[in-house]
């Protein structure tokens, strides 16, 4: 996820100031950062539009001054030319002073923004979890998913829902709550967990940059919810043939979305032929919605994995418009889609998908 990955790593020391400077009037920021070499270009930036520059200045003894006007209260990029360094601070439109090393760009401390205060208090508290779910994706990749792998996973998950909620809790105010659940949303896969913590939120933090798109991935979210009618699509099989969801009613469906270059997707892939051949004698199927953009490297992994299913694909990789319909932003995603086309589950994954089926279908 992007947010995690620009969060990863990233160790700064914040102190507080009483801060005096309207809002009105944009932000300030005055910079004093050893070895900064003289006349080296320091520019404010927008990781979401890179090209357009808030605030520049050209330094003069290892000292800046920045100016400008924020649209929102949120993360933005310091730049500093020649050096080739770049930084994230939470700004707002306060008065704020910035030192540290160019040699140790992480390790900046920015002074008079609260909003920076949460966000290294958001670095410290979930950085832990972020490192072990690097870890055990790594374990994953290399030897393959396990049951005792699974059950660390289950229970890494749960204790960052779990940290989660006590510290979005404790930060209704603060726009680094929503800030903090856009980052784990994906990871936690609890929607409706994040939207009884959004909803304890203040309006402003509501209406924040974050606020706003957490908003929106909770709406997102509740397309394909288990209990809802499945999206119906159109997409063509590996001869060209269109193939209809609808086509399948009747039946028990397991909508795969998944990859050949996915590694998890791959790993993962010996479970549903498993479950597959146990059951698809008993009304089940699986249909693979593939995000490949390469033809003969999709048919040649559903030829190696012997994925002997009903497969689609459009080859537009990320812009799958089955992806795109059913909001997927990772992959292995499964949806389990019942005679009547309810989603009855979905992300069942290594034997919560054969217990699932045993429920449904009934095991010998």
């Amino acid at each position: 996820m992007k947010l995690v990955s620009s969060a990863l790593g990233l160790i700064l020391l914040v102190c507080s100031s009483v801060n005096v400077f309207s809002q009105d009037a944009g932000f300030y920021i005055s910079g004093s950062i050893q070895g900064l070499p003289d006349k080296s270009l320091v520019a404010i930036t927008d990781p979401d539009k890179p090209t357009d520059t808030l605030a520049k200045a050209i330094s003069k003894q290892q000292q800046f001054e920045l100016k400008g006007k924020l649209a929102d209260i949120k993360l933005y990029h310091i730049s500093f030319i020649p050096s080739d360094k770049k930084g994230l601070l939470f700004l707002e439109n306060k008065k704020m002073q910035l030192a540290g090393d160019i040699n140790a760009i992480q390790q900046l401390s920015l002074n008079g923004s609260s909003a920076h205060d949460g966000f290294i208090a958001f670095q410290k508290q979930f950085e832990p979890y972020f490192r072990t779910y690097s870890q055990l994706s790594e374990i994953a990749n290399r030897s393959g998913v396990t049951d005792s792998l699974m059950t660390q996973y289950k229970q890494l998950i749960a204790d960052l829902g779990s940290s989660a909620v006590s510290f979005a809790d404790q930060r209704k105010d603060q726009v680094v709550a929503p800030f903090m659940w856009a980052t784990i949303l994906q990871v936690v896969e609890n929607p409706t967990m994040v939207e009884k913590s959004f909803n304890t939120f203040t309006p402003a933090v509501k209406s924040s940059f974050y606020g706003r798109f957490l908003e929106s991935r909770i709406a997102d979210s509740k397309i394909g919810q288990i209990g809802s009618p499945a999206l119906d699509f159109t997409q063509a099989d590996p001869a060209g043939k269109p193939v209809d969801l609808s086509s399948f009613r009747g039946k028990y469906v397991l909508i795969d979305f998944w990859a050949s270059w996915c590694g998890p997707c791959r790993q993962e892939n010996p479970n549903v032929v498993l479950a597959h051949e146990r059951f698809k004698n008993k009304n089940f199927t699986v249909l693979g919605v593939s995000l490949d953009n390469n033809k003969d490297k999709w048919l040649k992994a559903i030829e190696d994995d012997k994925l002997d299913w009903t497969q689609v694909s459009d080859l537009k990789h990320w812009q799958n418009e089955v992806a795109i319909k059913y909001k997927v932003q990772s992959i292995p995603q499964n949806l389990l889609i019942d005679p009547q086309g309810i989603i009855v589950a979905k992300n069942l994954r290594g034997e919560d998908l054969q217990q699932k089926l045993c429920e449904l279908l009934g095991c010998e």
